[in-house]
């Protein structure tokens, strides 16, 4: 799907409110190839929720790096996992070599969660979740680990304002850009 009709569908939920005040922008850079465009949310004309492809993957390489440096973190790897490398390497590589394989792609795993929770998202990943959260119930966005589906739900109409009053518990736990949203809807 094409940002613009995405974004046409993710604004057509937007709860009545919220009409012109929450908006999805995207740029991009066409005819600059080493230019990754930027996506972010804007709340009353201003920047609130920035993903951008740029800083994301330097923030997800120095946190990978990170994690394989700091030696009191313990990453563990199992049976299941290095079976996995090595049928993906269709058996080719050394029994030594797999669990640093394997290893490596756990440590790739955790810095993308760690950036998730950060709320460190791309453009590319902001579209994934907007599809997810088209074709998702409202329900299981609310009740998401995920920031973004968190955060589409909590401004879209199918969310009344008792439902957004009995939430208030369970925000107190999420992220801080998701709380902001839910201050957003409920003051509203």
């Amino acid at each position: 799907m094409s940002w613009s009709k995405l974004k046409q569908h993710l604004e057509s939920f937007l709860c009545p409110a919220l009409v012109g005040r929450v908006e999805y922008r995207a740029t991009s850079y066409f005819y600059l190839p080493g230019k990754s465009g930027i996506c972010y949310i804007a709340v009353d004309k201003k920047n609130v929720f920035n993903m951008s492809d740029i800083t994301t993957s330097i923030r997800w390489y120095q946190t990978e790096q990170e994690i394989k440096n700091d030696p009191d973190i313990q990453v563990p790897i199992n049976d299941e996992e290095i079976e996995a490398v090595r049928k993906d390497t269709k058996g080719t590589v050394p029994e030594d070599r797999l669990k640093v394989i394997a290893r490596n792609r756990k440590i790739t795993e955790c810095a993308k969660g760690i950036l998730s929770a950060q709320a460190a998202l791309s453009k590319s990943n902001f579209i994934v979740v907007a599809n997810k959260f088209l074709s998702t119930s409202i329900e299981e966005s609310l009740e998401s680990d995920d920031i973004m589906l968190n955060i589409l739900a909590l401004v879209d109409r199918r969310v009344g304002k008792k439902r957004i009053l009995n939430m208030a518990e369970k925000m107190k736990l999420k992220h801080p850009i998701v709380q902001y949203f839910y201050e957003l809807r409920r003051n509203t």
